[in-house]
């Protein structure tokens, strides 16, 4: 059987995309290869940035519009959800990747620090969500078609923790936990939901991700993230309708599929457990079980 899924500008061909932090880093590459391969596009950051994406779509033969707002306020994340209805005609996919970090060890974190980047990364991950689903909703219900995508941006500190990052992880984890659970509660809707865990140099995690990345030999520059737009513009796809509630690590030219918490070796004592005989209990199924993955940076 000969593959007759749409390529290059054809694939996102008439699809209407919010992409929230699209003024630089990962969004601002997202924002490029989803007009590239045919979308018109919402470019929301907090700054000038996005008029500028937006306008080097527009030089590059796309369409895009630029709106400044935050993702953490309910009104600007509406907002975002009625430009797309007013200037294009509607909303076919929501792109989460608006996200801050302030990296410290936990006894040194500041109850400000903590707060931003959970609201930032967490409840800006929720607000467009809830007004994006919203409006899928109210279209499934009339009897009108619907296959609307969310592709939110986790990260590898979600999925196995980062020391110095307990913030940021924990926000990572809960977008992580967001994502599976409103793929169960959306899919009646005609709505997918997937995350990504991203590994990229950006302005967020350019001290880590060095130019030294960079394979010489090659050309290819691992860490760069136009690497993982591909994957968050199939997501976005027609053509994806048949995967939800997954999350896909993706960095330099792998993909993969993560696995979240799973149900492991469990004992049935049949009654209440007497805390003493607990012991070899727990070390027999710390035994059976698959060995814990490492912490970044532990």
């Amino acid at each position: 059987m000969s593959d007759t899924s749409p390529t290059g500008p054809e694939l996102l061909a008439g699809r209407v995309v919010v992409v929230t932090g699209a003024g630089r880093g990962l969004g601002r590459s997202h924002a490029l290869e989803l007009a590239r391969l045919g979308a018109r596009v919402i470019v929301n950051d907090v700054g000038e940035q996005a008029h500028a994406v937006a306008d080097e779509i527009g030089e590059r033969g796309g369409e895009a519009t630029a709106r400044i707002g935050s993702v953490a306020s309910w009104e600007d994340s509406l907002a975002l959800v009625e430009l797309a209805v007013s200037r294009y005609g509607g909303l076919d996919a929501l792109v989460n990747n608006a996200g801050i970090v302030r990296d410290r060890m936990l006894v040194n974190m500041s109850e400000e620090e903590w707060d931003a980047v959970v609201e930032v990364d967490l409840k800006g991950h929720f607000c467009p969500t809830r007004h994006a689903a919203a409006y899928w909703r109210d279209r499934a219900k009339a009897g009108l078609p619907v296959a609307a995508r969310i592709v939110n941006t986790s990260s590898g500190a979600g999925l196995l923790g980062s020391v110095g990052q307990s913030n940021y992880a924990a926000a990572k984890a809960g977008v992580a936990a967001l994502t599976i659970v409103a793929a169960s509660e959306l899919a009646r809707y005609g709505i997918t939901v997937n995350a990504i865990a991203p590994a990229a140099r950006t302005p967020m995690t350019e001290a880590v991700f060095v130019e030294a990345m960079r394979r010489p030999e090659s050309g290819f520059d691992v860490m760069s993230p136009d690497n993982v737009s591909p994957l968050v513009a199939w997501l976005v796809a027609e053509e994806s309708g048949d995967v939800s509630g997954r999350v896909f690590e993706v960095a330099g030219g792998m993909v993969g599929v993560a696995d979240g918490w799973q149900h492991g070796p469990s004992v049935d004592g049949g009654r209440r457990w007497d805390a003493a005989a607990l012991g070899p209990v727990v070390r027999s199924l710390l035994a059976e079980a698959p060995p814990a993955a490492a912490v970044y940076g532990s």
